[in-house]
């Protein structure tokens, strides 16, 4: 099994690697990777895999029956080759800082409104929440987002840790689908953001609060009887 490192370290930008197998030419797993696969409505990361003088880009990265796999743009790299792995830092940031302000908001959002995130998609510039929500006002769901921004100046570290799965599901909401895990996860790492958060998560966040910046809502829309849609972007730290 490739080691996750970006699960170790999200602000790990480099890595030496092995390739331990090469399919096709351009599909590529190796013995360890700070490259984020593609899931949980974050997208996977980029960047590039550097052996000798050549040059191989990420154009994707996946999980495929257990295994992270890392698509590059052109073959030659062989089973064996010691690399290089180079992330690409501008873009890994910004989807750790969007992904941190979507904890911070779909929990306040549920503590205040009682809404229920029903699908997400995390991007750079901007990051989409769908959620059911009966009585949708655009005054209240603005004064969340004032809250929200007001965390988010916090000096709050937030912590990453792993629990058995037993002592984990007594959490309340820490699986917001508990029935979805696979039966073979033991343990779960979870992600705590202290007073406002906790949940199981395998994605890549900022360490403190006070890197996120401030959310920005681009479009609200009402999707159906209860079902709404926000777009929003972050602000940029100063």
């Amino acid at each position: 099994m490739t080691r996750a490192l970006f699960l170790e370290d999200s602000y790990m930008r480099e890595c030496e690697a092995k390739v331990q197998s090469v399919k096709d030419g351009k599909f590529i797993i190796l013995n360890q990777t700070i490259f984020y696969p593609r899931g949980g409505g974050q997208p996977h990361d980029t960047g590039k895999i550097i052996r000798g003088d050549d040059e191989f880009k990420i154009v994707f990265a996946g999980k495929f029956n257990g295994q992270l796999s890392h698509e590059v743009d052109t073959e030659g790299l062989q089973e064996g080759d010691t690399v290089r792995c180079i992330i690409d830092w501008e873009r890994r940031h910004k989807l750790m800082r969007m992904h941190t302000a979507a904890h911070a908001l779909a929990a306040t959002m549920h503590k205040t409104l009682g809404a229920l995130i029903t699908g997400n998609q995390l991007g750079e510039e901007k990051t989409r929440f769908d959620f059911n929500m009966e009585n949708f006002e655009r005054t209240k769901f603005e004064e969340v987002v004032a809250e929200v921004n007001r965390l988010l100046k916090e000096d709050k570290e937030l912590k990453t840790y792993t629990l058995p799965r037993e002592e984990a599901m007594k959490i309340p909401g820490v699986v917001k689908l508990a029935s979805a895990l696979p039966p073979t996860i033991s343990e779960l790492r979870i992600v705590e953001i202290p007073d406002i958060d906790i949940q199981a998560d395998g994605g890549t966040h900022v360490r403190n609060l006070n890197e996120v910046g401030k959310i920005e809502i681009l479009k609200l829309e009402n999707k159906g009887k209860n079902n709404r849609r926000v777009y929003f972007t972050l602000a940029p730290t100063k």
